[in-house]
Formats: C-alpha cells, structure tokens, sequence
C-alpha cells in the first residue's frame, strides 16, 4: 500500500545536499567577536522550518561577545579546546565531544582557550528573523578566569 501524497507535495518538497565546501567562509565580525574567528555556513532551514547550523572555528583567545539567542543555542564542540561562560556563572572548559546546551534568553559567551584554537557546530532558531541579541564585549579579566575544575 502506497501513502497518499497530495499533488503540492510531489512537486515541492525535494532533497537538498549541500555539498562540502559550496559556501563561502567569512569572518566573524568584529562588531559580535574579539580575535580571529571564521564562520562557514551549513544550513539554513526553509520557512516553516527557523533551525540554522554552522562550523565555527576560533584561533586561541578568540570569543563571542556577551549574547543570548531567543530560542536557545546547541554547540557540539568537534576539535580543539574551548570555554563558554554563562552570565553570573564559572568558566567552563570544553572539548571535542562535549555538548552544550543553552537555554533561550541566557545571556552567555564562548570561544577558544588562550593557547588552543576551537571548533564547534553551532545550531539555533530564528525567531521573528532573530538568532542572536549581541551584547558587549568580555573583558580580558572575565575570559581569563580558570576554568572551574581545573
């Protein structure tokens, strides 16, 4: 028994494969990061859909700015050695392997450790075509801090 498929949904809704390397790299901008961060896109969903997902590789003492995402943020870090920093909160280390969940309106930072370049693939919503509330800059003595645990 075949399913019953409505004719819109033969004629429109097709397999996309975004193959390795069709997008270009940029840099992250200096306006939302401090040092040298590039940002290669991997997917923006189509409406209904509001998911959007990149690779996003910090050189070491490379950061966020302080931000929140209004739907929350996933980063799946994938090599090097990171921290992220929730807003009142201790700095944490993170490495290949380690999830990190965010959730909406926390108010938070990441980037690469002073002496080690990191990698993650960052996952977040749109909503009303907002990912991101960038706000200011984390001064050197708050990226500075020990981790905690280490």
């Amino acid at each position: 028994m075949q399913p019953t498929q409505l004719p819109s949904e033969t004629t429109t809704k097709t397999l996309r494969v975004a193959r390795s390397g069709s997008q270009a790299s940029s840099a992250g901008p200096a306006e939302w990061f401090t040092g040298t961060v590039r940002v290669d896109p991997l997917f923006a969903s189509p409406e209904p859909a509001r998911a959007s997902g990149a690779c996003v590789t910090f050189e070491p003492g490379a950061r966020t700015d302080w931000h929140s995402h209004p739907l929350g943020q996933t980063l799946v870090v994938t090599a090097g050695c990171g921290r992220v920093q929730q807003w009142g909160g201790p700095v944490q280390a993170i490495r290949p392997g380690d999830v990190v969940s965010i959730p909406p309106g926390v108010k938070h930072w990441h980037g690469a450790a002073p002496t080690t370049a990191m990698t993650h693939i960052a996952i977040q919503e749109r909503l009303h075509d907002r990912a991101a509330d960038w706000m200011e800059k984390v001064d050197d003595a708050t990226y500075d801090a020990q981790p905690a645990g280490q």
